[in-house]
């Protein structure tokens, strides 16, 4: 699915775009824009479809006369209408009716200037009418009349392109004082009798998105084309290179721009729609202007005749929060992670920072929640660091065990299991917690780069928490780092170092063949802590500093005040000399290894 390949589709679409143009460059030619009547007349339907134009059987179709059909063509007195609330501002061309211009009032781009989701062409929404005498209009090359009026405390602009009074194509955007949401209907009159009963309307969408961050390939890496189908399942299209899918009952499709989306919503599912994605980050021809290209192609019901629509657009802000707000599950287009990792995310997580920032700076929230979830995870900590503590103290023993039976590895490994079970420790017990941290730090991982509330939030140097915290930008680009230095993520390997180093010099055991080399794991880790997050959100780097600092603290009290060393020692002695119960994963491991060294012994007997 995600594999670059040939596409006929776009290339039969780039032989008809090319012929399209050629005509609308020859037909919009000023000298010959007044003859309206010679257009209308070359795409005259020929004999065999003479009954389409018999003025006795069709008096009320527009295409009785040439000059019917030349008036969907004539410029309007204006050019564009404007419509706006508190939230959002559109500028409606009369071209096509389409909206040319959308501005979020309430944002700023990584420039500080004004954020357009739709700006200098960078979209297209066309229809597609097929005539019963083959003929095509496309709305995109109409004209339309606007009118603007107040109902019902919504401001509703209603476009009309008319082939008389009574017959006519129109578009109505609809806006409410508080709202991302547009109302939008598409609706005809009067020309059911003339409209393809075989071939309905086709809907085409084109959005290309724009760069909107300072890094436009940490955007690009949150930037997709995701649909909600069926009743409740939600997909999405490749996020590296391009793609597309055609998929049935969908009820609706979000072009998310990392912090912004624009998304479509039928009143009724899409019974098919071709949706596509195109990656344009890498193209140099467009100066890191847009990040992917999206497009989704659908059809309009008309089988009761004349069309009528309805849709609702949403363009706004990626907040999870806003988009539950729509009775949709809109807000599952936010990427919060599959399972109980999104589950932590949207009960957990969501909840707690929004509480945390309503009263408290960004920056703070981030500590503050960092230091709530290493406290909840304290006793996990705890347990971990005491199982480390009895490794330590029977590590002499071990070492001892090792050197006996140093040619032979199922013995050393017997005496040492039988170690562990006579001493009471649990050389997986410190795997154990871990374990159960995953799925909070995984979610937290997802959690902090799709975090609007994020956006353009600073703290200390960090000018933006949703972005990276540059210190210094370099003459350069360094393959997998960047053409910068983040101080955040150079803290937090730090940080991961220490607490690395602490960990590490509690491992019993020296290094076997086949086994992780620890010394190598405690550079190699902070490496990569330091390229991976060089580009990444500094609220995940913030919290990473932090949450292994607190961390190497928590260890720090635990081991100084809090745990005996010598009481520990002195139970495990205890549990030496005590009998045990047969039972426990140590035992039944050391008899799986007792039982197949006996079969090994077997098999060379019968040779």
């Amino acid at each position: 699915m995600e594999e670059k390949r040939f596409d006929p589709y776009q290339f039969i679409g780039f032989i008809l775009i090319a012929l399209i143009l050629t005509w609308m460059l020859y037909n919009n030619n000023p000298e010959n824009y007044p003859t309206e009547k010679d257009k209308v007349t070359n795409v005259e339907p020929d004999g065999n479809k003479k009954e389409i134009i018999d003025s006795e059987t069709n008096k009320n179709s527009f295409i009785n006369s040439s000059d019917d059909l030349a008036n969907l063509f004539k410029k309007p007195s204006v050019d564009y209408e404007k419509i706006q609330n508190k939230k959002i501002e559109l500028e409606v061309s009369t071209k096509g009716a389409n909206i040319f211009k959308l501005r979020l009032k309430e944002f700023d781009n990584y420039e500080k200037s004004p954020l357009f989701l739709i700006n200098e062409d960078n979209s297209d929404f066309n229809v597609e009418i097929f005539l019963s005498d083959g003929r095509i209009l496309n709305t995109s090359e109409m004209y339309f009349i606007p009118q603007k009026e107040n109902r019902d405390n919504n401001q509703v602009l209603t476009l009309k392109s008319k082939i008389s009074e009574n017959q006519y194509v129109s578009f109505v955007y609809s806006l409410s004082k508080e709202s991302y949401f547009v109302d939008f209907n598409i609706k005809t009159q009067g020309v059911s009798n003339i409209i393809s009963s075989k071939n309905p309307p086709k809907v085409t969408w084109k959005t290309n998105a724009f760069r909107n961050s300072k890094s436009i390939d940490y955007e690009n890496r949150y930037t997709e084309l995701t649909y909600g189908y069926e009743s409740d399942k939600v997909d999405y299209l490749s996020l590296s290179g391009d793609d597309e899918e055609l998929v049935e009952e969908v009820r609706w499709v979000s072009y998310r721009q990392h912090f912004f989306s624009s998304i479509i919503v039928p009143n009724n599912p899409f019974n098919k729609i071709l949706m596509k994605s195109n990656d344009l980050a890498a193209d140099k021809s467009l100066k890191e202007k847009y990040t992917k290209s999206f497009e989704s192609e659908f059809y309009l019901d008309n089988k009761k005749g004349d069309l009528d629509s309805d849709f609702k657009f949403y363009f706004g802000p990626s907040d999870y929060q806003t988009l539950k707000n729509f009775n949709g599950d809109l807000e599952a287009s936010i990427p919060l992670g599959w399972g109980i990792f999104g589950w932590i995310n949207r009960f957990v997580f969501l909840p707690l920072f929004g509480f945390l920032s309503s009263f408290l700076p960004h920056g703070i929230s981030i500590i503050i929640m960092t230091i709530i979830v290493r406290l909840a995870m304290s006793p996990v900590t705890y347990k971990s660091y005491v199982s480390q503590i009895k490794m330590k103290v029977l590590r002499p023993e071990v070492e001892e065990i090792a050197a006996k039976y140093k040619n032979d590895a199922v013995k050393k490994q017997q005496e040492t299991m039988s170690l562990y079970t006579r001493a009471g420790a649990n050389p997986l017990s410190g795997c154990v917690p871990a374990l159960i941290q995953l799925p909070v730090f995984y979610a937290l991982f997802t959690f902090f780069p799709v975090a609007f509330v994020l956006r353009q939030k600073s703290f200390l140097w960090a000018d933006d928490l949703s972005s990276y915290d540059s210190i210094y930008d370099l003459p350069f680009n360094i393959p997998f780092y960047g053409d910068h230095i983040s101080l955040f993520p150079i803290l937090a390997s730090i940080a991961i170092f220490f607490y690395t180093k602490m960990t590490t010099g509690q491992q019993p055991m020296p290094q076997q063949p086949g086994m992780p080399n620890m010394k190598v794991i405690m550079y190699l880790m902070p490496l990569m802590m330091l390229f991976f997050f060089n580009n990444y959100s500094s609220g995940l780097s913030l919290y990473y500093f932090v949450s292994n600092l607190l961390t190497i603290i928590l260890m720090l009290v635990i081991k100084n005040y809090i745990i005996d060393n010598d009481k520990i020692l002195e139970k495990i002695e205890e549990n030496k000399n005590k009998p045990r119960k047969p039972g426990g994963f140590a035992s039944r491991l050391q008899k799986a290894m007792e039982e197949a060294e006996k079969q090994k012994k077997s098999r060379k007997g019968y040779r």
